[in-house]
């Protein structure tokens, strides 16, 4: 591969360009309840995470780690049904609590939201509060912003996409009419350098055409926009190319064959980035299925690195594995960003709906939205039913292991240990955050 697969700045910074106004800030949202003297200040709603092979809380800035104590006994008096406990601890952590605080101000802030609601069974009143306020102030301006600045300072989501870009430029070339099938609510921010790659093929320039399956409302809103720059950007880059969403899916077990419009003679790709998550547990082995039966040239699949899934049934156990894994995400925005961050400010504020999401709402009641992840081991067990792993090339991990060279020490690509493991890890402080990999019929 004679072409660098990471996305250059200038490269992004012409397909979002910068001449909109700075002041991008969100407002905090108060979540109060009439029903409970625990008031909890909280924000809006749902984006990254991540995940730690230690105990809960291990990280975020060291001091004597206050939240985590806390907050897991919060937890164990919600499972056990002790009301005086639970109303003594969700008032201390109140008090204790700020989004604007250091860590363990903030991971208690985030949390107490999520306990709270847990113990007034409101959590789906909230999880929709908050849904709703963060569709309002959902701008393309404000997202471009936040995707450009997350983008500078860490390579959680660029990763996936030097990984993902890679194979699917392999296990396509040579061919003349392309389709890849996105599935990720990443706003397209994957695309802009694989047509640049495109571009410069030393054969025939290939028809490309990009259906993007868009899941999350919160996107549905900007993809107009999105779809009018990628066209733009295609047509600068001397790419025949087509560009088709599909938004009216409440989750994609709902997708079709004939809905995304395969055609024969098209070489197709799938790209899954953070999608599975939120396919119902139930559903996923039937949505793979799907995936095969469009007979893919490959398909690439990009999650994050923690188990939401195994421990559903459990709340303390599901809680410690959140609070593990948000606990290292936090870590490293306050390590990424200045602390004046607005962005960084942005991205904790994302999490509080996923954090609801996972903690407060019943799955029978989620409005087809899910946000179960599970481990890339997990994962390549049930992709081995209907797929073969692709490892990816010496060129491909040559790309990604240039990318990470741009960012703060930390960062490390790790490849598979052993026939039983398939995909690569991006691991932050040699912890494993996101896992990116490769599958062929």
């Amino acid at each position: 591969m004679d072409i660098t697969l990471f996305c250059p700045k200038d490269t992004l910074t012409h397909f979002f360009p910068s001449h909109q106004q700075s002041n991008d800030q969100v407002a905090a949202i108060d979540m109060q309840s009439n029903s409970s003297n625990n008031n909890n200040n909280q924000p809006q709603t749902s984006h990254t995470s991540t995940s730690r092979s230690s105990d809960s809380g291990e990280a975020c800035g060291g001091g004597n780690k206050w939240a985590s104590k806390l907050l897991s006994e919060c937890a164990r008096a919600i499972s056990e049904k002790d009301s005086s406990k639970i109303h003594h601890l969700l008032w201390m952590l109140n008090e204790l609590a700020s989004p604007y605080g250091d860590c363990d101000q903030k991971l208690a802030s985030y949390f107490l939201q999520a306990l709270f609601c847990k113990a007034t069974e409101s959590g789906q009143r909230c999880f929709k509060t908050l849904t709703t306020v963060a569709e309002k102030s959902h701008s393309f301006d404000s997202a471009r912003k936040l995707i450009l600045k997350f983008q500078e300072v860490s390579p959680w989501t660029t990763f996936g996409h030097v990984a993902s870009n890679g194979a699917i430029l392999e296990a396509l070339d040579g061919e003349s009419k392309l389709h890849i099938i996105d599935i990720s609510n990443t706003l397209c921010t994957q695309w802009p350098t694989l047509l640049e790659a495109l571009a410069t093929r030393n054969d025939e320039t290939p028809r490309l055409k990009l259906t993007v399956v868009v899941t999350a409302s919160i996107v549905r809103s900007v993809m107009k926009e999105i779809g009018q720059r990628m066209e733009k950007f295609a047509r600068l880059m001397g790419v025949p190319f087509e560009f088709k969403v599909i938004s009216v899916l409440n989750h994609i077990g709902e997708l079709t064959k004939e809905g995304l419009g395969v055609q024969e003679d098209e070489a197709v790709a799938i790209n899954c980035i953070g999608a599975l998550r939120r396919v119902e547990v139930d559903e996923r082995s039937s949505v793979i299925q799907l995936f095969r039966s469009l007979n893919p040239r490959v398909v690439t699949i990009v999650e994050e690195e923690a188990d939401f899934t195994s421990s559903r049934y459990d709340f303390v156990k599901c809680f410690e594995e959140c609070l593990r894994y948000y606990t290292l995400y936090f870590e490293m925005l306050e390590e990424s960003f200045v602390p004046t961050s607005n962005e960084r400010l942005m991205l904790e504020r994302e999490c509080s709906r996923n954090i609801v999401r996972v903690l407060a709402c019943d799955e029978e009641t989620g409005g087809g939205e899910c946000e179960r992840r599970e481990r890339g081991v997990h994962w390549s067990e049930r992709l081995r039913e209907a797929f073969s792993p692709v490892g990816f090339s010496d060129d491909v991990v040559d790309d990604v292991k240039a990318l990470l060279k741009r960012y703060k020490a930390g960062w490390a690509l790790v490849l598979p240990q052993g026939d039983h493991e398939s995909g690569i890890y991006l691991t932050w402080k040699e912890e494993p955050v996101v896992w990116a990999s490769a599958w062929k019929p």
